[in-house]
Order: structure tokens, then sequence, then C-alpha cells
């Protein structure tokens, strides 16, 4: 379960957006000048700065010499050798890029952070991308644990964003532990403590950030050990914040939608799967995710009876990864149940992988039922004995029973003639005589609209700007006050400088 469901979160999250400074900039570089954003983000109070830095990640760790970078920049936040903190980070690197040996001791109990608690955030979150990125998950773990409790001992909101990446490798590195999910012995049920714990103080503080990301992190711990029940009632009992970033929406709508899907809830998992691919980027570093999310909508919309655009498996970012699931929607779209269970044994470890298999295997019936309707619409009457035939069922008893059930599920409609054995079509009606095509405009209207009022509530001002504009109609008062005291009192000296030829009239 781990593996299949690796590319969406790390595909997503390697790294959000391609937004950092120019390529030419030797990565040490770039770590310092993060160092100035965390800065201006702490002086300003506004995380969009440690945003940035954040990003740029994804350009440092391509660096060659990513880990020495890492030094650099450890020993140019922490300039003294013996500091605790500067210590605890060198540790996790590699013997020669150490700035002071383990064996030394150093008077300091606990790391020296206060000053520049930010920057020493970053700088793990950095450690803990160079230990995932040269797999040493057992490292990385032990490091995490510690890691992400000092970072939410400081309960600082410019520390957010960092803390939200942080408990993110905290939780993959416990996902690549032996034994993996669904394992009930692996590490990530050990994660769930911290994470609830972390949950709890992200909604007390208001910590958005690490609240979204937190909530995704136990959706997809619960979903990778099949404890399905626990993730519907995390879903319930929480509410996700609406500040949250596209990338965690996307994540936890699509979450929602598997655990729909397993619940049978067919038409709520179809509309959150939607708004996670609506929603999600098309190209770049989450084109994974949104190949994992476009697979598992297309399972559900053949599990409610509809069958995908042929548009949708010939964008250029899905057409390799959704040709198994070409060849399924083919089987399906005919009711050809023999090329429908061939389809599931050639690609069943594709299927497997992408977590779709247990939901394919549901599908057997719909095949049947899209066979019956298949007949239903070439024949006006047709005897059961050949419904067997074409559909390789195995008695007239067991076409009855599927061509009833579905008679009355709404597929087909027809009427059975049980003394003749046959099945009797009614005249199909015409679609623009119901309320279909109105029910699809207005659903296509809904969407529309909601995108529009998330691109209005999405759009951000500067901090404190109202202020300012108080400020500045405050001066513009006193200016004018100014100028009206002035006139006046101008006109009252041109009164006395007079001649006296007005008292002499």
């Amino acid at each position: 379960m781990a593996d299949k469901m690796d590319v969406d979160a790390v595909a997503g999250e390697k790294e959000e957006e391609k937004v950092g400074p120019a390529p030419d900039l030797p990565a040490e570089r770039i770590i310092t000048n993060n160092f100035n954003l965390i800065n201006q983000a702490v002086d300003a109070f506004d995380s969009r700065f440690t945003l940035r830095a954040l990003r740029n990640i994804s350009t440092i760790r391509k660096a060659t010499n990513f880990p020495e970078a890492i030094a650099i920049g450890i020993r140019t936040a922490f300039p003294k050798p013996q500091n605790n903190a500067r210590r605890v980070l060198e540790a996790m690197l590699p013997e020669q890029y150490r700035g002071v040996q383990n064996g030394e001791a150093s008077d300091a109990k606990d790391p020296d952070v206060v000053e520049v608690a930010e920057v020493w955030a970053y700088l793990g979150v950095l450690v803990q991308v160079y230990l995932f990125d040269t797999q040493q998950y057992k490292k990385g773990a032990g490091f995490s644990e510690n890691f992400v409790d000092k970072v939410r001992s400081f309960n600082r909101r410019t520390m957010d964003p960092i803390g939200a990446k942080a408990y993110f490798y905290y939780a993959l590195f416990h996902e690549n532990l032996d034994p993996k999910p669904p394992s009930k012995q692996s590490a990530v049920i050990d994660t769930r403590p911290k994470l609830l714990a972390a949950l709890r103080s992200a909604v007390l503080r208001k910590d958005y950030e690490t609240q979204s990301a937190v909530t995704v992190l136990l959706l997809r711990n619960y979903i990778s050990t099949a404890d399905i029940t626990q993730a519907d009632l995390l879903v319930a009992q929480t509410q996700f914040p609406s500040t949250a970033s596209n990338n965690q929406v996307c994540r936890y709508l699509y979450y929602i939608g598997r655990i729909r899907a397993i619940q049978l809830a067919y038409t709520q998992a179809h509309a959150h799967l939607e708004a996670a691919t609506r929603k999600t980027q098309t190209t770049g570093p989450a084109a994974g995710f949104y190949q994992q999310a476009t697979k598992l909508l297309i399972v559900v919309e053949l599990l409610m009876g509809d069958i995908p655009e042929r548009s949708v498996f010939r964008q250029p970012a899905l057409e390799a990864a959704l040709y198994p699931y070409f060849k399924l929607v083919q089987a399906v779209r005919v009711g050809d149940l023999q090329a429908f269970l061939k389809c599931v044994a050639a690609n069943e470890a594709q299927f497997r992988k992408d977590g779709t298999y247990t939901l394919i295997l549901r599908l057997r019936q719909n095949v049947i039922k899209t066979g019956v309707r298949m007949l239903s619409l070439s024949y006006s009457r047709i005897s059961l004995r050949d419904i067997c035939t074409r559909l390789g069922v195995d008695s007239e008893e067991s076409a009855e029973y599927i061509t009833a059930k579905a008679i009355r599920d709404g597929v087909i409609e027809a009427s059975l003639d049980h003394q003749q054995g046959h099945l009797v079509t009614t005249p199909a009606r015409d679609a623009y005589s119901t309320t279909e095509p109105s029910e699809a405009f207005h659903a296509r209207i809904e969407a529309l609209l909601a995108m529009r009022d998330e691109c209005v509530m999405a759009m951000r001002y500067p901090m404190n700007k109202h202020r300012q504009e108080i400020a500045e109609a405050a001066k513009a008062r006193e200016r004018e006050r100014e100028i009206a005291i002035e006139v006046v009192e101008g006109e009252g000296d041109d009164g006395d400088d007079g001649d006296g030829g007005f008292e002499g009239m």
C-alpha cells in the first residue's frame, strides 16, 4: 500500500513550484540567500517569504555538493563550533563535513536556537531531505523524532510552513521502515500518537499549515494500513482549514475520494476525485499525483455505470500511464466479460500497485449489466438462452436474475416474459425530454462558480495595508487642517496691513 501511494505524495512534494533563484548560483549561496528570506518573514510576520525559501529545496537537492552546501549553511548560521544546535545538525552529515568531532564535549545542554529558530528549523528540513535522498530511513526517522518535537515546542507562527514540511518527512521516513504498510507491525502505526498530538496543538494555535499537512498525513497513514473506519472518523470529527494550500487541498480530496470509494459511496467519491484532478497541476512534478487521481477517478466512473471520455486517455501526461485502464474501459464499454477478465489478469500487478485492484474486481457485475444494456439496445426481444450465450452466463436462471436486477436498478427499461423466457425492451425515450441535460449543465455551472469563489478567496494582499491607508488618510486630514489655518491667518493679515482707507470713508 505504501508503494502505490508514494507517487502521489512524493511527486507532489518535490517541490510544489519551480520558483527559485537562478540555476547558476551554487547551492551554498542559495541556502544563505534563503536565510535572508526567512529573516524577512520573521520581521514582516509574513510566511510567504518562508514558502519561497522552501520552494528552493528542489533546486538545492539536485546539486552534486548537497551535503557540503548544508554544512556550509550550518557553519554560517552557527559560527561557534561548540554550539550544540550545530553539533546536532552536523551529526547527520558525512564525517568529512562535520566541524566538530563527536567525541568533543559541549558546555551547552540544549540547542542554542532562540535567536535563529526559523533558520535552525530550515536547516533541519534540509538535513531531512538529504537523509531521505540517500535512503538513510532509519537514521532519518531517529533524527525526525526529536526534530519535530523541538519545532513544536517553539510555538512560533513564522515557523509553521517549516514545521509542516518537517512532519511530512517524519511520516515519510517511517513509511519506508520495515515492515512496510499494510503490515499491522509497520512503524507508521507508532507515528499516530505524535501526529494526533501535533494536530491538536495546530488546531489550538491556529497553525493552519501544520493542521492541513498533518490531517493529510493521518489520512494517508490510516489508508496505508486499511484502517478505513478510523480515517472516516478523522474526516467526520475534524475540519480541514479553508486557508490550506492548493497542494494540501488536492491531497485531502484525493484521500477522501479513496475512502468514499471503498465505502461504496461512489457519487461522493467521484465528486471529490473530480475536484482533486481539476485543482492539481497536469505537468511538472505534480504529474504523478494527477495520474494517480485520474486512475482512481476512472475506476469510480466505471463503478457508477459511466464511461470516461476518450479525450482523457489522449492527454500527453496520461497516455502511457492510463493504457491498462484504457483497455479496461474498452472491455466494460462493450460488456465483454471475457475481455474484462483477460485485461484484469494481464495487468493485475499494475492495478495492485495503483491500489485499484479491489475496486476493479467489483466491476464484474457492471460488465454484465453493460452487456445486458447493449443487448437491450440491439434487440427489442431476446431470449434468456441467447443472453446466456452472449454474456457467458452459466444458466438461464442466472440470466433471469441478472436482467431482473438490471431492470430494478434502472440500468435498462424492459420487462421479462417469464412464460416465453424472453426479455422485452421498452422503446427508448428522448433524453432531451427529461431533466438529464439540465442537471448536467447545472453541475458544470456549479463547478465553475465554486472555482471562481476559491480564486477570489485565494487572493492575497499586503499585510496591514488598511492601517497604512488609515495613516495616510490621517496625514491628509492633518495637512488640510494646516492649510485651512494658514488661509484663515492669511485673511486676517491682509485686513491688518491696510492703509486705513476703510476707516476714513
